[in-house]
């Protein structure tokens, strides 16, 4: 371990970077010298370290391939908490060029070697997992036993992956196979029906068997596939299957239902992707694929029928599939128990039609069909009914998005993850999630000319669902924010389109409409709905704005107030909670300059109105401004305390800090935050519904955390923000990303057993002002080698 000296000053590691950005480095250390910062120790550690022992790229296998994924998304995820590193596997005379992760090397045909591994690993203290894929055929031996004795003199934590679960063993099999899971810790497989084999086959405990499903990559957008393809295809009804071909993939079977297929929709074109099988080009060239262009001959289907035979990219895979209308999983080996192939097509919004290995049975209700092994007619008729019918074609595209999505590799990281840590007393592992750049993907792509859209399918905007005032002045917030950062030009352009939305839903008399729909007409909603939440959080958006004056054009300033001094007029007439409390954090705002008794006056009448609501409420063990807890309720105390910053009210900071805790103790449990449920509200001496959380809750009780801390200075504060902001990441019930890294997008809610996939534009703008939050917050930092010296002289 070593110790570097950083500068902090208020507790925060930022200052330095701000500094090192705005400054000349000639210069740097005289600011330094001349403010007011102070040095402290940081100690570097060195991280503990997971071990991956496994075929891996540029060797072409499936689990290579699956290996270097979950590496990938644990880094990407928890790359500030483990080392990883890889011993890759190799059969004879491979001569590999490996990539610098790749740390041992084990040529599994030659027994000496295993035992040389062994004592390099054990030798390594920090190894605190290793993950072995194991799959017979990777190792030397009968049933790869060669392994056995390498796994029994190991001496750190070994969490064992079978990829492949062969049911009804023999003596010898279930010998070996058995072995594996007494000298692991942890059994990994894939289906549930993998998990019931080794449980009743093999007599494996089930406390030792985790199911993590084949990870998935999540699509940015299923429109870049289409376009990158389309022209290809033209408008071809795109059939498709990928993978290394061998004869296994039974590719003939699709060839045989195509005559019958092309018969109802003669502008079918059916892919072949892949090259064939390193493996079995070098035991029998390219015999099968031969037979496959033979077939395609008789058949007639040269016209109908194209073979791509690379090793495709990720990029590439991704876009043929999310060119196909309906995937064809043809494997006929009934023991195949997972498909990475199959999980691909699915994470891409294929509907699949597939033999029944276990994977497909599990994944493929409402999501696609089976057919039995071989069978060219069931094939084909499946194939045909799904064409027919384009309703069930989206229906099943839509299920296949939902019910894989948990299967994505960030998901996949978190649990393997969870794993490690569980067994590992040791290390004393704290995770540290990696906090993602900042991306307006999904925010462009939800704005139309006129505001942003309400509502998504995914991650598709539905223009159908118009606009709202909450979601426009919302984004006013946020964007203006990311502006502050950036000075992009297309900021500029959200933010004025945002503003200009909510200046249109003002009317003459100063108050605000909060529906219209996409043709620019206000909706029958905005008479039969309160409007007061939404009045509220327009006075919040439009002073918020304002106090950026130094940043934003003074033409879009001078309309912001000219609208929420016309609004002001309205202000006294507020009665929801909610309401009154973003009115009172806009009137902050918009006063911070100013220092109006008017404005004060008005801040002092809102909050006094809180503080009756306290007073007539609250007991010695309910903290609180209603009977119950509803939506947004953080928003609560934190307009109380910018009421006490404002007008220097005791009374109002006391109140503000005393609820806010009070909130704090119910909603945040065993070092993880759960936020109010929209499926049943909290009332005072009931239980607390557990399931049905939004991301605007957590991301006004991130806002009020930041706000808490820069007026206290507590880290209870600042340390119960990263928990909140790890919520999006994964830190959760059900350990699902709620944040989408390849979209931009957030989902729209946590229930009890799934994520709801669609991301609208209040909950990806919530995330957006909790990372946005979080920049300031808890951003780390690095000192160059050239100011390194200086740092420790000091």
């Amino acid at each position: 371990m070593r110790a570097n000296f950083f500068p902090i000053y208020n507790n925060s590691l930022l200052v330095y970077n701000e500094a090192k950005n705005n400054l000349k480095t000639s210069n740097l250390m005289e600011f330094i010298k001349n403010s007011k910062y102070e040095l402290v120790p940081v100690v570097q550690k060195t991280l503990p370290e997971i071990l991956f022992i496994t075929s891996y790229p540029p060797r072409e296998c499936g689990i290579a391939t699956y290996t270097q994924d979950l590496k990938n998304a644990i880094q990407e995820k928890f790359g500030s908490t483990f080392s990883l590193k890889v011993c890759a596997l190799e059969a004879s005379q491979s001569n590999y060029s490996y990539s610098e992760e790749v740390k041992y090397k084990l040529n599994t045909a030659i027994q000496e070697q295993y035992a040389d591994l062994t004592l390099k690993i054990n030798a390594d203290k920090n190894i605190a997992m290793i993950f072995l894929q194991h799959e017979f055929g990777l190792f030397g031996g009968d049933y790869g036993d060669y392994l056995l004795k390498f796994m029994k003199h190991l001496k750190r934590p070994i969490t064992t992956t079978f990829h492949t679960v062969l049911p009804t063993p023999n003596e010898k099999l279930k010998k070996v196979v058995r072995k594996i899971a007494d000298y692991s810790d942890y059994l990994v497989v894939m289906t549930a029906i993998s998990k019931s084999i080794l449980m009743t086959d093999y007599g494996i405990a089930e406390r030792k068997i985790s199911v993590i499903s084949h990870g998935t990559h999540l699509v940015a957008s299923f429109e870049n596939g289409i376009k990158k393809t389309k022209n290809q295809f033209s408008d071809r009804i795109v059939l498709s299957t990928f993978g290394l071909l061998n004869e296994g993939k039974s590719i003939e079977t699709a060839l045989d239902a195509l005559p019958k297929i092309i018969e109802n929709f003669p502008n079918v074109i059916y892919l072949i992707i892949g090259k064939t099988h390193p493996e079995v080009a070098k035991r029998e060239g390219e015999k099968y694929r031969n037979f496959l262009y033979n077939k395609v001959h008789d058949l007639h289907l040269e016209n109908n029928v194209r073979f791509i035979n690379k090793y495709l990219s990720l990029e590439e895979l991704m876009c043929y599939l999310q060119r196909t209308k309906v995937y064809l999983f043809t494997s006929k080996d009934p023991n195949q128990a997972v498909s990475g192939t199959l999980a691909y097509a699915m994470a891409c919004g294929c509907p699949v039609i597939a033999t029944p290995i276990p994977h497909a049975k599990e994944f493929l209700d409402g999501a696609g069909f089976n057919y039995d092994f071989q069978d060219a007619s069931q094939l084909a008729e499946k194939t045909i009914e799904l064409l027919y019918n384009p309703k069930l074609l989206r229906e099943m595209q839509l299920n296949a998005l939902h019910k894989i999505s948990p299967t994505s590799w960030q998901n996949s990281a978190i649990t393997h993850i969870d794993l490690v840590k569980n067994n590992c007393q040791k290390h004393k592992i704290v995770l540290q999630y990696q906090i993602p750049k900042i991306s307006l993907d999904h925010i462009k792509r939800m704005t139309a000319k006129d505001g942003i859209i309400q509502f998504s399918e995914i991650a598709i905007p539905n223009l159908n669902s118009g606009y709202t005032l909450d979601d426009n002045a919302r984004a006013l917030i946020a964007v203006t924010k990311h502006y502050e950062l950036t000075n992009s030009e297309e900021d500029l352009e959200l933010i004025n389109t945002y503003l200009t939305f909510i200046l249109f839903c003002q009317q003459e008399v100063g108050s605000f409409l909060n529906y219209v729909d996409i043709d620019g007409n206000f909706t029958s909603n905005n008479i039969y709905e309160n409007l007061e939440d939404a009045n509220g959080r327009a006075i919040w958006a439009l002073g918020e704005f304002i106090s950026f004056k130094d940043t934003i054009p003074n033409h879009l300033i001078r309309k912001a107030k000219f609208a929420l001094e016309k609004a002001l007029l309205h202000c006294h007439k507020l009665h929801s909670p909610r309401a009154i409390s973003f009115a009172i954090k806009g009137l902050y705002f918009y006063n911070l300059d100013r220092q109006s008794q008017r404005i004060n006056h008005l801040i002092t009448s809102l909050a006094d109105n809180l503080v009756s609501k306290y007073r007539g409420i609250s007991d010695k063990n309910w903290k609180w401004f209603e009977d119950y807890l509803t939506y947004a309720n953080s928003i609560l105390p934190e307009a109380m305390l910018f009421a006490g910053l404002s007008t220097g009210s005791e009374l109002y900071k006391d109140i503000a800090k005393t609820s806010f805790d009070f909130l704090l103790s119910i909603i945040f449990k065993d070092d993880q935050i759960k936020v109010i449920s929209n499926q049943g509200w909290y009332h005072r001496g009931k239980s607390v519904n557990q399931f049905g959380e939004q991301p605007i809750d957590v991301a006004y009780t991130i806002l009020a955390l930041q706000t808490f801390y820069q007026v206290y200075e507590y880290e209870n504060y600042k340390n119960k923000m990263k928990i909140a902001f790890d919520w999006f990441l994964g830190k959760n019930h059900l350990n699902q990303i709620i944040y989408n890294p390849k979209t931009g997008g957030c989902y729209d809610g946590l229930e009890q057993n799934h994520v709801n996939l669609n991301q609208g534009a209040e909950s990806t703008i919530s995330y957006l002002l909790s990372r946005l939050a979080m920049e300031n917050a808890l951003k780390p930092i690095t000192v160059e080698p050239l100011f390194e010296e200086y740092f420790q002289n000091e």
